[in-house]
């Protein structure tokens, strides 16, 4: 039939383990990370100290 072969066992392992396309969880992992990522950019912008005019006199 066409399509993957969905019986065949992937065996990752490392960061592949965690971080792939093949297994639900693996993509759930991804998502994650890139909220993760794009929230902390976020808040480092937000936090992150303005800075201060000079004064002119």
């Amino acid at each position: 039939m066409g399509g993957h072969d969905a019986g065949t066992q992937h065996q990752f392992t490392g960061f592949a383990k965690y971080f792939n396309a093949w297994t639900i969880t693996g993509r759930r992992n991804c998502v994650l990370l890139t909220y993760a990522s794009i929230a902390t950019i976020a808040l480092f912008f937000k936090l992150k100290p303005k800075k201060e005019k000079a004064i002119k006199g």
